[in-house]
C-alpha cells in the first residue's frame, strides 16, 4: 500500500483529478500509473493491492476517483466499493475487470460504481472515462459536502447570497421514482392551492425532457428556463420575469425545455437550475418544482436547496421499493426527516383493486415513515382539469369532493408547516387535517 501527498490544484486552468488505484497485480497498478502520468490533470495519490487496503486509503485520502479491480484477495472490489461509497460518498469508483459480462456490470453498478472498464484498458478510454465520471460526480460530491452544513445553514447561506428577504422563498420539490405517479397533477394542484391573497407562487417544470406543465395548463411560450442557464452567474431578475409566463389563474410558470434534446443545455451545468431558484427565491413565497423520474445531478441539487420534498408514491410493490431507495439516499445526505413529506396518490376505492394493492399501513411499516397525505384515484376530475387547462383543484367548485379536498388539504399542510397561519386561521386548518387524515409531523424550516 502506497500513497503520495494530495495534489494541489495547478495554477493554470486545469483542475487536478486525484486518483487511487486498487489492484492486486503490481504490474497492472504500475502500468495504469504510467499511463496517467502523461496527463497533467490526472494525479495518482495512492495505490493499494487489496480491497481492504483500498478502503483504508479511500478514507484517508478521499480521492476524486478510485479505479478498482473486481477480483482481489482479502476483500474483492464489489465489497470494497460498497463500503467505500458509504464511507466516502464524495468519491466515484470506476470498476475494472477482465470479466465484462452483464452480471459483473450489474453487480458493480449495484455496489455503487459509476462506470465499468474491461481489461486491457486503452489509454484514451481510460482518460475519457475518468474525466467524464469526475465531471458527473462533482455536483454529487458538492451535495454531500453541503449536506454537512445542515438544512437550515444551507438555506441561510442561500438567503445571504440573494441579498434580499422580501419573500419567504420556500422551495418545494415534488418527485416520484415511479412513472405515472401523478407528480405533475400534484405539483400544479399544490401551486394553485398555495395561491392566497398576498402570496406569490411560482411553478417550475424541471422534468427536462418530457415536461407536461405546458400541455396540462395549455401554456405556450417561446421562452423557457433554458435561456437562463448561460447567464446563471449574472442572473438578471428582469430577464427572469420576462421569461416566466402567467396562467389564466394568475399562477406564474417557468416552462421547461421545448424539446427533449434541449435538456442537455441544462444537464451540462447541473447546478445551474438550483442556483437560479436560489437567486430568485426572495421574490416568491413558494416555488413548486415539478420533476421527472430520472435521478441525476440536476435533481440532487434541487433536493439540496428544497425546503420540502414531497415524495409521491403509488400503492404498489415496485414503487414502495423505489421510494425506500430514495429515502435511503436522503438519509445518507443527512436530510432531516421533516424535510420529506410522503404521500400516496391514486388510492382506489374499488374493492377488487384494493385486494391486490398495498395498504397504506403496509407501506408505512415497510418504509418506517408516516404517510402524510392520501389522494384517491378520481380520473374523471383529472381528465376534466386537463381539458379545461387548469390545475385539478380549480376544475371543481365544490372543494369538499375527492380528490380536490385531499389536494387542497395537502396545500394547506404545506402552507401551515412552512408559513404558519395566524392563530385565527389555525383551528380551521387543523380541523381539515383531522378530517382528511393529514399529519402535522412535518415541522417548519
Amino acid at each position: 500500500m502506497s500513497k503520495a501527498p494530495a495534489a494541489a490544484k495547478p495554477s493554470g486552468e486545469l483542475e487536478t483529478i486525484t486518483i487511487l488505484l486498487v489492484d492486486d497485480i503490481p504490474e497492472t497498478r504500475e502500468n495504469i500509473k504510467k499511463m496517467l502520468a502523461f496527463e497533467p490533470d490526472l494525479k495518482v495519490v495512492g495505490t493499494a493491492g487489496t480491497g481492504r487496503e483500498g478502503l483504508a486509503l479511500a478514507k484517508e485520502l478521499k480521492p476524486n476517483i478510485i479505479i478498482m479491480d473486481i477480483n482481489m484477495p482479502d476483500m474483492d472490489g464489489i465489497q470494497a466499493t460498497t463500503l467505500i461509497t458509504e464511507a466516502v460518498p464524495t468519491t466515484a469508483v470506476i470498476m475494472m475487470s477482465v470479466q465484462t459480462d452483464a452480471d459483473y456490470l450489474r453487480r458493480a453498478m449495484l455496489a455503487g460504481a459509476r462506470n465499468f472498464l474491461g481489461k486491457p484498458i486503452g489509454m484514451e478510454e481510460l482518460y475519457n472515462t475518468i474525466r467524464t465520471v469526475h465531471a458527473r460526480n462533482k455536483p454529487i460530491a458538492a451535495t454531500y459536502a453541503a449536506a454537512a452544513l445542515g438544512a437550515s445553514d444551507r438555506q441561510d447561506t442561500a438567503r445571504r447570497a440573494v441579498g434580499s428577504d422580501e419573500r419567504a422563498g420556500n422551495i418545494i420539490v415534488v418527485y416520484s421514482p415511479q412513472g405515472g405517479a401523478g407528480v405533475t397533477t400534484v405539483s400544479t394542484s399544490l401551486a394553485s392551492g398555495l395561491m392566497k391573497e398576498g402570496i406569490r407562487v411560482l411553478l417550475v417544470d424541471a422534468d427536462l425532457q418530457f415536461g407536461d406543465i405546458g400541455a396540462v395548463l395549455n401554456l405556450k411560450s417561446p421562452s423557457t428556463l433554458v435561456e437562463l442557464i448561460p447567464d446563471v452567474d449574472d442572473l438578471d431578475v428582469e430577464l427572469f420575469e420576462n421569461i416566466v409566463t402567467t396562467h389564466n389563474s394568475g399562477l406564474k410558470v417557468l416552462l421547461g425545455p421545448a424539446k427533449p434534446e434541449f435538456a442537455e443545455e441544462v444537464t451540462s451545468k447541473p447546478m445551474a437550475l438550483s442556483q437560479i431558484l436560489q437567486k430568485i427565491a426572495s421574490s416568491y413565497d413558494f416555488i413548486v418544482v415539478d420533476t421527472g423520474t430520472h435521478l441525476d445531478e440536476v435533481l440532487l441539487s434541487l433536493f439540496d436547496v428544497a425546503s420540502k420534498i414531497i415524495l409521491v408514491g403509488l400503492p404498489t410493490i415496485p414503487c414502495a421499493k423505489n421510494i425506500k431507495m430514495v429515502l435511503d439516499l436522503f438519509d445518507k445526505l443527512n436530510y432531516p426527516p421533516d424535510k420529506v413529506a410522503l404521500i400516496l396518490n391514486r388510492l382506489s376505492e374499488d374493492r377488487n383493486i384494493r385486494k391486490i394493492a398495498l395498504a397504506p399501513e403496509q407501506i408505512e411499516h415497510y418504509l418506517k415513515r408516516q404517510i402524510v397525505g392520501r389522494i384517491p384515484d378520481e380520473e374523471f376530475f383529472m381528465l376534466r382539469a386537463v381539458k379545461a387547462a387548469v390545475p385539478a383543484v380549480a376544475a371543481e367548485r365544490d372543494k369538499s369532493k375527492s380528490p380536490i379536498r385531499e389536494l387542497m388539504d395537502l396545500s394547506n399542510l404545506m402552507f401551515s408547516s412552512l408559513m404558519p397561519a395566524d392563530e385565527q386561521e389555525m383551528p380551521e386548518i387543523e380541523e381539515k387535517k383531522k378530517k382528511s387524515g393529514l399529519s402535522l409531523r412535518l415541522g417548519g424550516r
